[in-house]
């Protein structure tokens, strides 16, 4: 069997438990071809680059997948079929990647970076010197004081 990277775009107005009954369903029938899934992540709902289907935003899930091609093709087949179903993108890999994937890595960093994990005195700047004894400069596009 060949292995797979697979994610679909929902619609927005779709539930998340839908999109998760939605993602029990293609693993059900990649099941009934004697395939499986091996990971499936839930990505959140994102906006989009552009509008698809008249969708500015979706819920994006992706699945790796150990399957062989006619498992893959019906389940493309019912995504086609399916309403919800915005985009999907299925693509043959030579390796799963472990752990999490690049979209979750980006989210935690995104989280620790909210919390400040990152955060710390500013290095120093040993080429600059100290700002407080340089003389300031009016900006040219700035107006008087006195002018309102």
């Amino acid at each position: 069997m060949a292995l797979y990277e697979h994610v679909f775009l929902a619609r927005q107005d779709v539930t998340a438990q839908q999109v998760e009954a939605l993602t029990e369903q293609l693993k059900g029938v990649l099941g009934s071809h004697g395939g499986k899934v091996g990971k499936a992540e839930y990505w959140g709902v994102k906006s989009l680059a552009f509008r698809v289907k008249k969708n500015r935003k979706a819920h994006f899930t992706l699945l790796n997948i150990d399957a062989p091609a006619a498992g893959v093709a019906e389940m493309e087949r019912q995504l086609r079929l399916n309403e919800d179903v915005i985009r999907f993108l299925t693509l043959r890999v030579d390796v799963h990647e472990e752990g999490p994937s690049a979209m979750l890595r980006k989210r935690d960093d995104a989280d620790r970076e909210d919390r400040g994990d990152r955060r710390g005195p500013r290095p120093d700047r040993g080429d600059r010197g100290d700002r407080s004894d340089r003389p300031r400069r009016p900006r040219e596009d700035a107006v008087p004081s006195g002018a309102f």
